[in-house]
């Protein structure tokens, strides 16, 4: 038995990409972040993905942080907010163009890298009782910035020297149909795909899943993969594991998960909790927002004056939950 776990850090800032892998995206993002959007969402609706229209374009967001001076360095090409396209000049409009670029080929480079650790399980005829899974951590991001490595304008994008991150125009094309972006615990932020293939295992390929799962389902999955049942954390007092098992649902998809307990964000001083359909949201020190993901999953509609015992009960559970982690965290 292996274990092997590959993190790539593709297609992270800074946007870095050979130049041979760029040459199948030139000219394919010439149209702008808003009609790829569009057409992005056109796809979602074709492959039953997508359920009404995308969220509102937030125009005045941009990137989580302030690095004023990462604006100078990058030059007027720069732009960090997702204006509508025909707005930015010719020479925005080609730097933009650009980034989105490396980004698709880096995406690409990961691609072709997976395809080699898929290719290595065939050579070693392990491919159909190996459990391999796929996520991203997070959505696409908004952050411009320019760390210590330093980025030169006069080098070829995407080589070593330069230092280019996707911006809220790209990432907001990149998370369709969803609201905001990595930092933030709207959809956008944390809504990203979970492909899972195991022949052995699981039978009935190219089903979809329309449930919620979360990083913290992975490791009781993967116990119960090895046939490992009971709680393997020692010591009366421990906290038992926070996921369920995702098995039974990627067997069947027609069955429902069974949780104990809501899950829970925090990140950046960005909260948020689901429970069933129901999720309550905040920004930061803004007030609570709620939406029923079932018919609403794009966040387009905040139903929290209608539904204010909901509200009440859900940030009720998410300041317990909290509580009960920050106890958790300072113990020793």
């Amino acid at each position: 038995p292996f274990f092997h776990y590959v993190a790539f850090t593709a297609p992270h800032f800074p946007l870095h990409a050979r130049e041979e892998d760029t040459l199948a995206y030139q000219g394919v993002y010439d149209q702008g972040w808003d009609q790829v959007r569009h057409q992005r969402w056109q796809r979602q609706q074709a492959m039953g993905l997508a359920l009404g229209p995308p969220s509102e374009v937030e125009r005045d967001l941009g990137p989580p942080y302030a690095f004023p001076q990462a604006l100078k360095v990058l030059g007027p090409g720069e732009v960090n907010r997702p204006l509508p396209w025909e707005t930015l000049n010719a020479e925005q409009k080609a730097f933009q163009t650009q980034k989105m670029i490396l980004h698709a080929a880096m995406v690409d480079r990961m691609d072709q890298e997976i395809g080699r650790i898929l290719n290595q399980l065939s050579a070693m005829k392990a491919e159909e009782d190996t459990l391999v899974l796929f996520l991203s951590d997070n959505g696409a991001s908004a952050e411009i910035m320019v760390r210590t490595d330093g980025h030169d304008p006069q080098v070829r994008p995407g080589s070593g020297p330069s230092y280019l991150c996707l911006g809220p125009g790209w990432s907001t094309a990149c998370n369709t149909p969803f609201r905001k972006h990595k930092t933030w615990v709207h959809e956008g932020g944390m809504h990203t795909p979970l492909i899972v293939r195991w022949p052995a295992g699981i039978t009935h390929a190219g089903q979809w899943v329309d449930q919620p799962g979360h990083v913290i389902d992975l490791l009781p999955t993967f116990l119960q993969a090895c046939g490992i049942y009971e709680n393997p954390l020692p010591g009366a007092g421990d906290p038992s594991l926070p996921g369920v098992n995702l098995l039974p649902v990627l067997r069947h998809p027609q069955k429902r998960i069974q949780r104990s307990q809501p899950l829970w964000w925090f990140h950046e001083g960005h909260r948020a909790l689901r429970q069933g359909d129901w999720k309550i949201v905040a920004t930061r020190d803004q007030p609570w927002e709620l939406y029923n993901l079932k018919t609403d999953p794009q966040e387009r509609v905040n139903v929290a004056s209608e539904n204010p015992s909901e509200v009440q009960a859900m940030a009720g559970a998410w300041q317990r939950m909290h509580a009960t982690f920050q106890r958790m965290a300072q113990t020793p």
